[in-house]
């Protein structure tokens, strides 16, 4: 197996929690937010946003299309914070680490620059990348493969040197395809474990 020189991170469910149906849960009752969920394709909704058109005219719009739902719509723009939450701490702490060993670490995520903006605003950590690779700004979206070729270009680095952490199986997939290592995302303890058995951290508890 190839020595891995840089470690990519995906966004959502890896280093912020992505759950919009939970954050919904809490505002509406479930059965209600069930409908909501399946008379408005608000996944596709976003996915038009990761694909880079504008945050809040693309949220704006769909809202008037559905006056039932609007105000629930409106929503997906303006407590989009509070959505995209908490932050995945020990992932977090993982970038740390790793940095601190030398080696180098980024981004890759399906989000717009809008609002990967506001999530970088209330989570710091996210500047702590040595490069972020978005689809908004890129046009082009996990799993399609010329977002993994932007990547390798962009770090300068040959694709079996890659360990991308992703929690869906089709964006792994795609980047194996490619020659990249996986991990298939569950929690930050699996990812922990995992990045110890390649050698790139110590083992919890272990001293110099």
């Amino acid at each position: 197996m190839a020595k891995i020189r840089a470690v990519i991170f995906d966004i959502g469910n890896v280093l912020i929690r992505w759950q919009p149906e939970a954050f919904f849960d809490g505002l509406i009752p479930q059965a209600q937010r069930r409908r909501l969920f399946a008379e408005v394709d608000l996944h596709a909704m976003n996915e038009a946003i990761d694909s880079g058109a504008p945050f809040r005219q693309t949220v704006y719009d769909t809202a008037s299309r559905y006056p039932e739902h609007s105000a629930m719509i409106r929503l997906w723009h303006d407590r989009w914070a509070d959505i995209a939450a908490p932050a995945i701490e020990g992932s977090a702490r993982l970038n740390t680490k790793l940095r601190q060993a030398g080696i180098k670490t980024a981004i890759l995520s399906n989000i717009g620059q809008e609002t990967y903006d506001i999530a970088a605003e209330k989570y710091p950590f996210l500047h702590e990348f040595d490069a972020v690779f978005l689809s908004g700004p890129l046009g082009v979206t996990k799993p399609s493969a010329g977002i993994y070729e932007l990547v390798e270009t962009g770090l300068g680095l040959p694709p079996a040197s890659l360990l991308f952490a992703d929690d869906r199986a089709e964006n792994i997939a795609a980047a194996t395809a490619r020659g990249w290592q996986g991990h298939l995302f569950a929690d930050a303890d699996g990812f922990q474990a995992h990045l110890t058995s390649l050698g790139l951290l110590p083992p919890p508890g272990a001293t110099g």
